[in-house]
């Protein structure tokens, strides 16, 4: 009887460790037992979150110049809690998102040039989670639009450009482990502690097909590696390591289930959809795991694995526009040890023969182009990646396109915002002119549709702040009378970490009646921030009750926040 193999292009796919010059050295990664990546990459940026004080940071490293990192390199700061995730944007290669033990997530730019010196100053701040943030996730194929995935068991989806949110996802009642996008963006699959696999419509927020996953309440991530297909990692009843193939069709049992080791270390999945191929990496092991994915046998065959006798914390993965395809590289990780401040790249290696490009290796993949705006994915399209030939560097024809329903903004789950003190921006030709001691304020009236704004409390005028111009405000000055003397000095940055929601929730503010300054103080949904004798003392009730949200003067170019406040004795 003869045995048949089955032939398969990937099968000696084997790992290749860099040269020690080649790697990232004295980089203080963090000690978090949080189960990300911790790690972000692409052709230009290397992202690691490292060790801080005070707050979270990370590093921004130049991804073409490895060696020894100077241990004051220049960060990226301004989280008032420890960084948990970070993604850089699959369309700007200068722009990574955060989210934080702070419950905030926050965008960045970089300079092309890299950082020269550490970078505070966000473009976004997304409030809108109450407990802290776990992971973020960019669409596949639209541009700006971000998932983030909160421990207060809500997805919430925005929109980057206009800092505000898409969408609120409550659908789960346990600690979500992890969420994806689908290859075109119109569904989310996502894992949670009561073992169920839902699948969701971001747009309608409802669970459209939920299944039963593993079955340990232990940690388990998903991706999707076709439009009708999720792969899982997760624990069985015994706690042994397994993985599965599902259909989001039908709501039955797995295609495919199979036990790997009885190792306690979470399995972190990888895809590559050009090549059908998952990666699973296992925290605290060095072995990473590939297999080859067979949609029309609804199989998962098991290729090679790269084994490293040291441990990992986490792993990022060059996109494929990042790779060399002329020396047979089809995957490149970036490692993070756990036993030493080293970043290492590893790359995976298809071995031939001939030279040259080899086009049956490297198919078209994801470019850098958006196929969808944020406003025509709200709006029910769908569409597919751009693609790029990786030979020529050519673009090819544009995917085709389907129709969903459009955004049905569940806005009451906008209400149960976090507690926050919140800026509210309004024209700049509306502002008034600064008071002072020798005034009675009069009620502060803006001109325009937005006209919620209730005065300050009696005797008190409110604070006008001005920012430089720019979508979001970054380095805010804060001027109060007190006592006839101007007081001006940088807002804090504890304050300064605190955003608002946007404009997207007016239609509830306008509901909410103004509550007084006696009712405020007593209310247990309200809290106080308060400075130094001779500064500004503060007092905020939930901060759906004071945001209208940010509009642009485009004559003057600036924006000026009115901070409500409401006293106390």
């Amino acid at each position: 009887m003869s045995l048949k193999l089955r032939a398969s292009k990937f099968r000696h796919v084997f790992g290749s460790q860099c040269r020690r010059e080649q790697t990232f050295e004295n980089v203080r990664i963090t000690r978090n037992t949080h189960d990300s990546n911790f790690c972000s990459v692409n052709p230009r940026f290397l992202a690691v979150v490292t060790e801080s004080s005070g707050g979270g940071a990370f590093a921004i490293l130049d991804v073409n110049r490895p060696g020894r990192v100077d241990i004051n390199c220049p960060k990226v700061c301004g989280h008032a809690g420890a960084v948990l995730d970070i993604k850089w944007n699959p369309f700007n290669d200068c722009v990574i998102a955060s989210g934080s033990d702070d419950t905030t997530v926050k965008i960045w730019t970089v300079p092309e040039s890299g950082l020269l010196g550490t970078l505070t100053d966000w473009s976004a701040d997304l409030h809108g989670h109450s407990r802290r943030i776990a992971y973020v996730d960019w669409h596949t194929s639209a541009a700006n639009v971000l998932m983030s995935v909160g421990f207060d068991f809500k997805i919430m989806v925005w929109n980057v450009e206009q800092a505000e949110p898409i969408n609120s996802l409550i659908c789960h009642t346990d600690t979500i482990y992890s969420a994806c996008w689908g290859r075109d963006g119109s569904l989310v699959a996502s894992t949670c502690k009561d073992k169920k696999i839902r699948v969701m419509d971001p747009r309608q927020a409802k669970v459209v097909i939920e299944m039963d996953g593993h079955q340990s309440t232990k940690t388990s991530k998903i991706v999707f590696v076709s439009d009708n297909q999720v792969f899982t990692t997760g624990f069985s009843r015994n706690s042994d390591r397994q993985y599965g193939l599902w259909d989001v069709r039908k709501s039955g049992p797995a295609l495919t289930m199979s036990d790997l080791d009885c190792s306690s270390g979470i399995l972190l999945p990888y895809y590559d959809p050009d090549i059908r191929v998952v990666y699973l990496a296992g925290k605290g092991d060095g072995n990473i795991r590939y297999f080859e994915i067979d949609s029309e046998e609804n199989s998962v065959h098991f290729l090679n694995t790269y084994q490293s006798a040291l441990p990992q914390r986490g792993l990022g993965m060059m996109p494929k526009r990042g790779i060399d395809p002329f020396k047979n590289e089809v995957a490149r990780f970036y490692k993070l040890h756990a036993s030493k401040n080293l970043v290492e790249p590893i790359s995976m290696i298809v071995p031939r023969k001939a030279e040259g490009f080899q086009p049956d290796v490297f198919p078209p993949t994801a470019s850098t182009i958006p196929s969808l705006t944020a406003d025509e994915w709200m709006s029910g399209v769908n569409r597919g990646p751009i693609l790029l030939d990786l030979e020529s560097g050519t673009i090819l024809d544009k995917p085709r396109s389907s129709m969903s329903p459009a955004v049905q903004n569940q806005i009451g789950a906008l209400s149960k915002a976090p507690q926050i003190t919140t800026y509210k921006a309004v024209n700049s030709r509306t502002a008034q002119q600064p008071f002072n001691s020798a005034q009675t304020p009069a009620p502060f009236q803006p001109s325009g549709p937005s006209t919620n704004l209730r005065p300050s409390p009696e005797g008190h005028a409110p604070v006008v702040l001005k920012s430089p111009s720019m979508k979001m405000p970054s380095v805010i000055q804060q001027t109060h009378i007190w006592n006839g003397m101007d007081k001006t000095k940088q807002e804090p940055a504890s304050i300064k970490n605190i955003r608002g929601l946007s404009s997207s929730s007016k239609e509830a503010i306008n509901d909410i009646s103004p509550i007084s300054p006696s009712s405020s103080a007593s209310s247990s949904n309200s809290f106080k921030r308060s400075w130094s004798p001779g500064s500004l003392s503060l007092t905020s009730t939930t901060a759906a009750q004071h945001v209208n949200g940010f509009n642009e003067d485009p004559q003057a170019g600036d924006y000026v926040c009115i901070l409500l406040s409401e006293h106390t004795a």
